[in-house]
């Protein structure tokens, strides 16, 4: 019996959607981003950068991401984001 397996090669992970987002943000290469990579310290990214991707991450999942979530790093983003739009 053959098994499909195309479903999971069509659609992205969670980490794969947020990896892409924040690399679109300034057009750095995939390759680049990292889940232990600081926004700040390691991507160079400013506050509004941030404020961008945390908007795009919640149109993307239909969440509120709250302003007094700590998210420094990228592995922040894709636990929180992974966390919160599986309760969706």
């Amino acid at each position: 019996m053959y098994v499909s397996t195309t479903t999971a090669h069509h659609a992205p992970t969670i980490e794969q959607q947020v990896f892409r987002i924040i690399s679109k943000r300034k057009a750095i290469r995939a390759s680049r981003v990292r889940k232990t990579a600081s926004l700040a310290r390691d991507l160079r990214f400013e506050t509004l950068d941030v404020v961008d991707i945390i908007l795009a991450l919640e149109n993307q999942f239909h969440i509120t991401i709250p302003d007094e979530v700590p998210l420094n790093t990228v592995g922040d983003f894709v636990r929180y984001v992974r966390d919160h739009a599986a309760a969706a």
